[in-house]
């Protein structure tokens, strides 16, 4: 029988698995691939928000006259 168990708290999560059950070559791919779209999706956030924040600076001038 194959055993595997997730533990979540308030700072990290942590996956067991049993080796006979799962190749040490896959978790790493899995984790590196998590990281690679963890990096990029923070990246997307980050542009997102300094948009906004960027139409919100100019969001009352709408025609030169305006100012």
């Amino acid at each position: 029988m194959n055993t595997s168990s997730l533990e979540i708290n308030e700072r990290e999560y942590c996956i067991k698995l049993s080796k006979d059950a799962f190749d040490l070559t896959l978790v790493r791919q899995l984790i590196k691939r998590i990281q690679a779209e963890a990096l990029f999706f923070s990246r997307v956030q980050a542009e997102e928000d300094d948009l906004l924040s960027k139409r919100e600076e100019f969001e009352g001038f709408d025609y030169l006259g305006d100012k």
